[in-house]
């Protein structure tokens, strides 16, 4: 009877939360002021210094055991045949309750603060094929540059001479360098892992996460050390409070852009390249095939090694997990989802100026 009725106020509970937000989001500047700025960056402090000194991931172990307990209770309604439906319902409402409380307490606030671009001052004004061109070509230039200062040669592919252990450690220097034009992308008292559901989340076509309850940034060790490169930078830009992925995608452009190691540098220009040819390529598709003549052929063999290596783990569920995810993503009013090519590339020609 005390767990029915702390379950119906947790559910109440859940229905003011929701309420909370809604309202709350409509007022980007007082979440920008008082929560990212504020309240935010106590509590991932907290959380990240609690959890720098434990080697593995505390995050996908809950995960872990959160899966655990729901195929319980699951097992536990069947067993029962629904006899007990309004106290199942009400336990459900209470976890989703207490889920909620901590997911946007702890972190999904920050979904809806100022946008990046007014932070970083950038004025987003339409830009011609002809700009988009230019900078797509010097970004290859840039690229091809880096290629051939670390390998000599423009047709040997690169290999990074660093462990994935070493490449995390290594990741917050970029952070060091940009925070000197950016003291908003400060990094203190790091915590990014190894996610221990790397095989997982590879078959889900995702590179990383950032765990809000923990908050813990989780990188995926399978894939190419030289996309670690990038997707740390990624995933850290997401525990300075920066939720939306095409402005996480940015600051992890930044920071490793900024890093005074040339393999951070390419990692983060091969990122860039991707986005702006895509974008060129749906408004001139000659152009695009063109400028991408221009790149070493060192250089394409690490893109095709990207490709075949998430091709290998295609399944059928694939497409489902970023279908759920894209949806989750435009619930917290992120309207692209997970394509955002036109966004990261206005920040990028923008951000140049």
């Amino acid at each position: 009877m005390k767990d029915d009725l702390l379950a119906k106020y947790l559910t109440l509970f859940l229905v003011f939360q929701i309420l909370f937000v809604q309202v709350i989001s409509r007022f980007p500047l007082t979440i920008e002021k008082f929560y990212s700025n504020g309240i935010y960056k106590i509590i991932a402090g907290f959380y990240r210094i609690a959890t720098s000194y434990i080697p593995f991931s505390i995050g996908d172990i809950l995960y872990f055991i959160f899966i655990l307990i729901a195929i319980k209770f699951i097992y536990i309604v069947f067993r029962d045949k629904l006899s007990e439906i309004r106290s199942y319902l009400l336990a459900i409402g209470g976890a989703i309750s207490v889920l909620y409380f901590f997911f946007y307490g702890s972190w999904g606030l920050n979904y809806y603060r100022l946008p990046l671009a007014e932070r970083l001052q950038i004025e987003q004004t339409n830009y011609t094929t002809e700009e988009l061109s230019n900078y797509t070509k010097q970004t290859i230039h840039d690229i091809n540059k880096l290629h051939i200062k670390l390998t000599s040669n423009d047709s040997v592919s690169f290999e990074v001479p660093y462990s994935k252990k070493e490449i995390l450690k290594k990741t917050k220097l970029g952070y060091d360098q940009i925070s000197k034009k950016h003291p908003f992308l400060k990094y203190r008292h790091p915590s990014i892992k190894s996610s221990l559901l790397s095989t997982p989340l590879t078959y889900m076509g995702f590179s990383g996460y950032l765990n809000p309850f923990t908050g813990e940034a989780q990188v995926n060790s399978k894939p190419p050390k030289f996309s670690l490169l990038f997707t740390a930078s990624h995933e850290i830009a997401h525990q300075l409070g920066y939720a939306a992925e095409n402005e996480a995608n940015f600051i992890g452009y930044l920071a490793s852009t900024s890093h005074p190691d040339p393999y951070f540098q390419l990692s983060g220009k091969m990122v860039a390249a991707r986005y702006l040819l895509a974008e060129l390529h749906k408004r001139d598709v000659n152009e695009y095939q063109k400028i991408s003549k221009t790149i070493n052929y060192g250089i394409l063999k690490k893109f095709k090694e990207s490709r075949e290596f998430w091709n290998q783990y295609e399944n059928p569920f694939e497409p489902y997990f970023k279908k759920s995810y894209n949806v989750y993503l435009k619930a917290n009013k992120q309207k692209s989802g997970i394509k955002s090519y036109n966004y990261m590339v206005d920040l990028l020609l923008h951000y140049k100026e």
